[in-house]
């Protein structure tokens, strides 16, 4: 007989296993194939800082079994000042989340066959109509979904992933015991996440410590590469070389070792999506760029992401006559824009804004959102022209003018208005 299911789900990650869940929920066939054998899953996948918020906890069922440490601040850092923000979260053990996910699952009835690499899509007419994986076996499904990531090998087979290098941002990370968390020097980081804009540290990116418990905390930087890193990147430096430097330079690390065995390196994409979805399939999750462009939260939003797809398949499969055409599945790529990133050209554009500056203006920055009201710091967070506005100085023409002579033509740019004009006239394009 033909091995045939509803939905076949490329990847066990966040967002393939939210959208299994989901449509294992409703009572669908549904199967995921993970690369991964299970027995050592997640060993080369667990890759997340798993920094989130109780918004994503409370969404989506997530027990406190998993979460390491329940933090109560975020604390944002330059090289001489920081700002620290009362808001709850929650640091999760990456791969204990990810098993959980795969258990709840099945729970609900989705199966999963592991050690199962996805290879290339099946199609007819045209169309996917099924996946080859482990070597030569096929399975067959009305709809396929791709959340291998960055891989996307049916998204890229299908014209559909169009993911460019030079967006790409790399990070590592090391868990660490020992740390001095609340050190004379610097803001007190218990029960924190702490992100720092540094070009020393990350040309381009930032780095982190997420508190973990007692003297333990999660500790990495990204950069992406981008012109930005290349204007502050040290020669002959690669990302461990900035990491063993900060250990080498910050007190902070002077009594702390490295926990065996807990070393994490990753990758994402920071640009804008294209197409999402075609015939009788979807991309979900970092196999087209999910993760938040300016902080770098990607749990929640693939989550999310894997909702919607599991929302747009539900309604692709309940007529009578099931409609999975392309028309149909683009559902899910007006979900996404609506619900996963919203407004993504505008935080795109402040994460290249933010990254053109250099370390004094980072300083500046701590000591405007020190002054700023909540209502102006959650504005600009979610890209609002007039929030960004108001934390702009005329000392920033030669960072706004240089950003905006990238995007538009230059004599648009020709006073600090005319730059805050053009920014915010792309902001609404």
């Amino acid at each position: 007989m033909t091995d045939h299911y509803d939905v076949v789900v490329a990847g066990a990650g966040p967002a393939g296993a939210q959208c299994a869940r989901d449509l294992a929920a409703r009572d669908y066939d549904v199967l995921v194939l993970e690369t991964e054998a299970e027995a050592e899953f997640p060993r080369q996948s667990n890759k997340s800082t798993a920094g989130t918020f109780p918004s994503m906890m409370a969404s989506f069922n997530v027990p406190g079994d998993v979460v390491m440490n329940y933090t109560d601040s975020v604390v944002l850092e330059s090289p001489n000042e920081h700002y620290v923000r009362e808001q709850a979260g929650a640091v999760l053990e990456f791969a204990e989340f990810k098993q959980w996910l795969v258990a709840d699952g099945r729970r609900k009835g989705a199966e999963y066959r592991f050690d199962s690499r996805v290879a290339n899509p099946i199609t007819d007419g045209g169309e996917i109509v099924g996946v080859e994986y482990a070597g030569g076996q096929e399975v067959y499904a009305d709809i396929v979904i791709d959340a291998t990531g960055p891989a996307a090998p049916i998204a890229r087979a299908l014209g559909v992933s169009d993911l460019e290098r030079n967006n790409q941002a790399i990070g590592i990370e090391y868990e660490f015991e020992g740390l001095a968390i609340d050190h004379d020097e610097y803001a007190d980081l218990t029960d924190a996440m702490m992100l720092r804009l540094d070009h020393d540290l990350a040309p381009g990116g930032y780095s982190w410590i997420f508190h973990t418990g007692e003297d333990t905390a999660k500790v990495g930087l990204c950069y992406i590469q981008n012109e930005s890193h290349k204007g502050y990147a040290r020669e002959d430096f690669g990302i461990d070389d900035y990491l063993e430097y900060w250990l080498d330079t910050d007190p902070r690390f002077e009594t702390a070792s490295k926990i065996e065995g807990k070393m994490h390196r990753g990758s994402a994409h920071i640009q804008m999506p294209g197409r999402m979805s075609t015939d009788n399939f979807m991309a979900i999750g970092d196999t087209v760029p999910t993760i938040d462009p300016l902080w770098g939260e990607g749990i929640h939003k693939c989550m999310e992401s894997g909702r919607v797809a599991a929302v747009t398949a539900d309604k692709a499969l309940t007529p009578a006559n099931p409609d999975t055409s392309a028309k149909n599945m683009a559902t899910y790529d007006d979900l996404w824009h609506e619900r996963v990133a919203p407004r993504i050209r505008e935080r795109l554009l402040m994460t290249q804004l933010l990254y053109l500056a250099p370390n004094d203006r980072y300083d500046r920055l701590m000591r405007d959102l020190q002054r700023a009201d909540d209502d102006t710091l959650q504005q600009a967070n979610k890209g609002s022209p007039m929030a960004i506005q108001r934390l702009i100085h005329a000392s920033d023409l030669p960072i706004l003018a240089d950003f905006a002579r990238q995007r538009v033509d230059a004599t648009s740019a020709g006073n600090r208005n005319g730059a805050v004009a053009a920014i915010a006239k792309l902001f609404r394009n």
